[in-house]
């Protein structure tokens, strides 16, 4: 890791916030009070406008394949499209985080993503909506690429983990909100109208974010020069921790993306042949993510960040395999305990992302988000191809073996720090 003067230019946000530790931990924003509540609710508010825009089609999709006459995996590049946007982009968003400020960046993000929601409705073919979700997805990765690295800076450290879960709390509340809602409205009046919509409703999020969202009190603008900026990169790159980070949530978010891709299309299909209201309410098991990455501090301060991450895979596996039976109620149970197991996940590792990362925050947060909406795309995509070969089992098997890989790569992990500790003992 490169020391602090040779990434002050493009980091000097994140160094003032560590370099001197007595001063920032009396002068960031506690817990409690009404600057935490109020930073808060509005990175929850972002987070929900982010998640409901970047996967509106989802629920949507058998009716977008009807619509257009196209296969599943075509229709699955409406999801694909805006989250590999968002994975290609997040990096270059989070540079201009460090040189215009993280909520300045947040705002402009959130207008132009939910100007382009207000476009998608009347997309003409199925071309012209993958390439509007394309540009909304590059819009929206400002938010991502900001929120963390904002948090970071203004909120004191004990408190860093609970308010990144609750901007994930947020991110699954949009998730589930956006597909119950395209789901009722779609049954009515058409796929069209629902994500008309959910854009207007992304805009009062929107809105409300940007009126409640303090001004930082500890951001320093730095420079944009790429030369730096790649040296911060290659930095972070190079530190195993970070890379294991970065892998284990994009193979997290391949399981989900997988899952929530073609479980429309399941319930759809005998045996279940349910409508696409139903299907649209069964994203309520986004609650339970709601739950899981907003409680997962305290799973963390109980079996430490590996042991997190051991029980998070163990769940989403159970998950998976409960999933399989034709019975409704195991289903969703089965979704359940995916959820719950992803979104714990999923606020372990990026938060560690955060407290690992002790200067270049922006980018190290930036690294991983680009890592997990790769592991979201190529879910949307594998796990609809999956589904056409092998159906539901398809689907799962796909998941199992990614889960596989968390607990590989956290079983490494942990033979890597003990020897760490060993050669410390050592000298």
């Amino acid at each position: 890791m490169p020391s602090a003067s040779t990434e002050a230019s493009t980091t000097v946000g994140a160094v003032s916030a560590t370099s001197d530790p007595s001063h920032a931990y009396d002068s960031r924003v506690a817990p409690g009070g009404p600057g935490y509540r109020r930073m808060s609710l509005a990175l929850f508010l972002a987070g929900v406008a982010t998640f409901a825009l970047l996967y509106s089609t989802q629920a949507l999709l058998p009716l977008i394949s009807g619509g257009f006459g196209v296969t599943a995996s075509a229709a699955s590049w409406t999801v694909s499209a805006a989250t590999g946007a968002l994975a290609l982009f997040v990096l270059p968003m989070s540079a201009l985080s460090e040189r215009f400020g993280r909520r300045t960046l947040m705002t402009a993000s959130l207008a132009v993503a939910v100007t382009v929601g207000l476009l998608i409705p009347f997309a003409p073919s199925l071309g012209a909506l993958v390439v509007l979700r394309a540009v909304q997805g590059a819009a929206l990765a400002g938010v991502p690429a900001s929120a963390t690295a904002y948090l970071a800076e203004e909120v004191r450290p004990k408190a860093l983990i609970t308010a990144i879960g609750l901007f994930v709390a947020g991110n699954s509340v949009g998730g589930m909100s956006g597909r119950v809602v395209t789901g009722w409205v779609a049954q009515e009046w058409g796929w069209r109208v629902a994500l008309g919509v959910l854009g207007l409703l992304a805009v009062g999020c929107a809105v409300a974010f940007r009126l409640l969202l303090p001004a930082p009190k500890h951001f320093v603008a730095g420079s944009l020069r790429p030369a730096v900026l790649a040296r911060t990169v290659r930095a972070h790159l190079a530190n195993p921790l970070l890379c294991r980070l970065y892998a284990i949530g994009a193979l997290f978010m391949t399981v989900f993306g997988a899952v929530y891709t073609v479980i429309g299309y399941r319930l759809a299909e005998a045996p279940f042949s349910l409508p696409q209201g139903i299907i649209g309410s069964v994203f309520l098991v986004y609650l339970v993510g709601t739950a899981s990455a907003s409680t997962a501090g305290r799973l963390v301060g109980r079996l430490g960040r590996r042991g997190a991450l051991y029980l998070a895979g163990g769940t989403t596996s159970a998950g998976l395999l409960v999933s399989l039976s034709d019975s409704l109620a195991l289903v969703l149970l089965g979704l359940v305990l995916i959820t719950a197991g992803f979104f714990a996940g999923h606020a372990a590792a990026s938060s560690a992302v955060s407290h690992t990362a002790e200067q270049g925050r922006a980018q190290a947060s930036a690294l991983y988000q680009s890592a997990y909406y790769v592991g979201s795309s190529a879910g949307s995509t594998l796990g609809a191809i999956a589904f056409h070969a092998g159906g539901w089992f398809g689907t799962v098997a796909l998941g199992l073996l990614a889960v596989a890989g968390v607990v590989a790569i956290t079983v490494v992990g942990s033979h890597a720090a003990r020897a760490q500790r060993r050669l410390v003992a050592a000298h």
